[in-house]
């Protein structure tokens, strides 16, 4: 997979940026790498999990009612791992140390996504295919009750005695 320059150096400017940057990953929302400036952690694994915890996470803000998930963070001894929706289909996820300002992460992280997303935007202008429309009205579905399955015969016993 070729990969547009413009997102790479986008993930170079926010590590020289975010000092305390241990690694970035862009996915695509079913776990599959994008882009990466990752070295000491395997891309393709934090990919997969930042998908899951993202599709979790989306479950968890629509159970309380709260909107779209836009971002979400994991708090550990050594560091913060947040992710970032970066439009319906990627995903921005970045692991920093435990001394990193996290409104600073946030602020740069925000910043990149916008970007990024409209770099995506550029990359892929992929029209949605149409739905082809049926020739006249839709007619509604067969509706099916247990009697319909048994053959006549059995029908006319059933009703005889």
């Amino acid at each position: 997979m070729t990969v547009d320059p413009a997102v790479l150096e986008e993930l170079d400017r926010l590590r020289g940026r975010l000092h305390e940057l241990s690694g970035s990953v862009l996915a695509t929302t079913d776990g599959l790498v994008v882009a990466h400036d990752a070295h000491d952690i395997e891309p393709d694994s934090i990919a997969a999990l930042a998908a899951a915890h993202l599709a979790l996470a989306r479950r968890f803000a629509h159970a309380v009612n709260h909107g779209d998930l836009r971002e979400s963070v994991v708090e550990c001894d050594r560091g913060y791992i947040t992710s970032y929706t970066a439009g319906p289909n990627a995903l921005l996820t970045l692991v920093t140390s435990g001394d990193a300002n996290l409104a600073m992460v946030h602020l740069e992280a925000r910043r990149c996504v916008r970007r990024l997303v409209r770099i995506l935007r550029l990359e892929n202008p992929r029209p949605r295919p149409e739905i082809p429309q049926q020739a006249g009205p839709p007619s509604p579905l067969a509706r099916r009750t247990p009697m319909a399955s048994l053959s006549t015969n059995a029908r006319r016993r059933q009703a005889a005695g």
